[in-house]
């Protein structure tokens, strides 16, 4: 299930708990939405699988585009303050300083979640910094109202995120992302001769609403393949036939490491852009979807891993 960052290292230990405790009625915790990356890393567990990339390998990805555009000289980092926030702000500035030493960090900023409603002040700021890049982890309205923000002033600066992909950010963002948002996503509608556009066409025709989101169908096909391995439901043996399996998914494929049950995959960093050309698609019909920027395979984004897991 579908867990935010804040609540899922709660939900991953007493998962670990209730199986130790009662080991006839075992469960998993099939994690395709936090992205915590302690999850994987000290905090990990036999029981928990994540099939999203984790935070660390989101930025990973984001500052090995970054750093290939000459363009980013000064980055502004603004984020969420709570553990999520505090990880996009401390990673970023790591991997950007290994990258590339030349581009600045003119500013770091941490605000309350979910309390700004106008991000006006915070706006200033970068553009007294003299930034030409804002990275924020920030997603929801806090992302949406800060790019409003950004373009009531028409601040000169493109947005690297992770999240503006989500349900009723796009439409939230409109025209005031366009050709300034960039995000990171493991797949969008608009990527090329997609095997997956057809059943994102029946899901849209079906629910009325985009599929954005794919480890929520790999964490389900992954499942459903390792039951049929296991010959039985039972999740000692589920969990033991996910382990280490290379999957072919509709990006590629994708692979569940043993040592810290964390999903390899594709990703693409991808612009927020007007309908037409190579945005065949909109979302949320905004006019507005999404065109891959490039396209990071899986090695390029394996990072190692802490996890010393205790196995049943």
């Amino acid at each position: 299930m579908r867990l935010f960052f804040s609540i899922a290292p709660a939900i991953s230990k007493a998962v670990t708990k209730h199986n130790a405790r009662d080991p006839g009625r075992s469960i998993l915790y099939l994690n395709f939405g936090a992205t915590d990356t302690t999850l994987t890393n000290e905090k990990c567990s036999f029981w928990h699988f994540r099939f999203d990339s984790n935070v660390d390998m989101k930025l990973a990805a984001m500052t090995t585009y970054m750093v290939s555009q000459k363009n980013v000289r000064s980055v502004y980092l603004i984020n969420q303050d709570y553990a999520y926030g505090q990880t996009v702000s401390r990673v970023g500035k790591e991997m950007l300083a290994r990258k590339r030493s030349d581009v600045a960090i003119v500013g770091d900023e941490l605000h309350p979640i979910g309390k700004v409603k106008d991000f006006a002040p915070y706006i200033a700021k970068i553009r007294s910094s003299g930034a030409d890049t804002v990275v924020s982890g920030n997603w929801g309205m806090d992302l949406a109202l800060l790019i409003k923000a950004a373009a009531d002033v028409r601040l000169p600066a493109t947005f690297y995120t992770n999240y503006a992909y989500l349900t009723g950010t796009p439409k939230a963002i409109g025209k005031a992302g366009e050709g300034r948002v960039k995000t990171i996503v493991a797949w969008h509608i608009n990527i090329p001769n997609s095997p997956l556009e057809e059943f994102a066409l029946r899901f849209k025709k079906r629910f009325d609403e985009d599929f954005i989101f794919l480890p929520a169908k790999s964490a389900f096909d992954m499942w459903v393949a390792a039951m049929e391995r296991a010959g039985a439901p039972d999740p000692l043996k589920v969990a033991l036939a996910l382990e280490n399996t290379r999957y072919q998914g509709p990006t590629g494929e994708l692979w569940m490491r043993s040592d810290d049950h964390q999903l390899m995959q594709p990703v693409y960093v991808a612009t927020f852009t007007k309908i037409g050309g190579d945005v065949k698609y909109d979302l949320e019909d905004s006019g507005f979807g999404f065109r891959t920027d490039m396209r990071i395979e899986a090695k390029d984004t394996t990072l190692p891993t802490t996890c010393k897991m205790e196995r049943p």
